[in-house]
């Protein structure tokens, strides 16, 4: 079998877009399949978040891409049972200029999951925030990508670029890219916005949107800085049980025969 790629993505920063490939990835091998988490942001949010210091990464993503090391010979295990991961590091950031003259820059990540793509039942990946060249590989190498967005007035702000992005990938560069689904975060239930914001979301990508919505919560917040998954960290805090809720979700919506949305 050959794992299931997909991308978490928004252009947004701070809508919860690493704290849903982490938990959404740690959730996943929490239900007993092999996973891989690519971390493909020169932030390394996602390596640090699973207790993995970015100083301390001798091989990362970029070496990978580059051509410099296996996907292999980079991979780490995490303190998650059943969960790897592709680290990232500061060096990420020159591979945006770096991959320009590169030939088969688009496909660069996707040949090298190829590699390992039987490893594992899903590669999730953490995509940089913003619509360059990293993005671009990430979208190339995956079957659809989830799209979290944030209860906030300004939620639709950017997302048309962000589908058209979509959209041309899909026409260039990867026909088989679909819309595997739309997460609201940082959902507060004190206030009308949040739901008016939901109801909005779902007009707009209709079927799409899971069911499920993440909470604010500060234990949230702070599992990354102690290096740990939310299951780890807090695992009776609502957003624990926000994310379990979401793998199930996730799983009825992948083993269901049911048509994924098109990009």
């Amino acid at each position: 079998m050959r794992g299931k790629v997909i991308t978490v993505i928004n252009q947004k920063g701070g809508v919860g877009k690493t704290t849903t490939a982490v938990n959404l990835a740690a959730g996943l091998a929490g239900a007993f399949y092999d996973v891989l988490l690519v971390d493909l942001d020169g932030q390394s949010n996602a390596t640090q978040g699973l207790g993995c210091g970015k100083n301390s990464v001798s091989r990362s993503v970029y070496e990978v891409l580059m051509g410099e090391s296996s996907p292999s010979e980079a991979l780490i295990s995490t303190g998650v049972d059943l969960l790897d991961l592709l680290p990232a590091h500061i060096n990420l950031n020159g591979a945006k200029v770096e991959l320009v003259g590169m030939e088969g820059r688009e496909y660069r990540l996707r040949t090298a999951l190829e590699e390992i793509r039987e490893r594992y039942n899903f590669i999730i990946i953490d995509s940089p925030p913003s619509l360059d060249l990293l993005t671009i590989n990430a979208l190339a190498a995956s079957g659809s990508a989830v799209i979290p967005i944030q209860c906030e007035y300004y939620a639709l702000e950017g997302l048309g670029q962000l589908i058209t992005t979509l959209q041309k990938v899909k026409r260039g560069l990867n026909s088989s890219l679909g819309i595997e689904g739309v997460l609201m975060t940082m959902h507060d239930k004190r206030t009308s916005l949040s739901y008016q914001v939901m109801d909005e979301i779902r007009k707009h990508f209709r079927g799409a949107v899971y069911e499920t919505y993440i909470p604010r919560n500060v234990r949230l917040a702070e599992a990354p800085s102690f290096g740990k998954t939310i299951f780890e960290h807090a695992p009776l805090s609502s957003g624990a049980l926000a994310y379990e809720r979401l793998v199930e979700e996730f799983l009825e919506r992948n083993f269901a025969v049911k048509e994924r949305k098109p990009a």
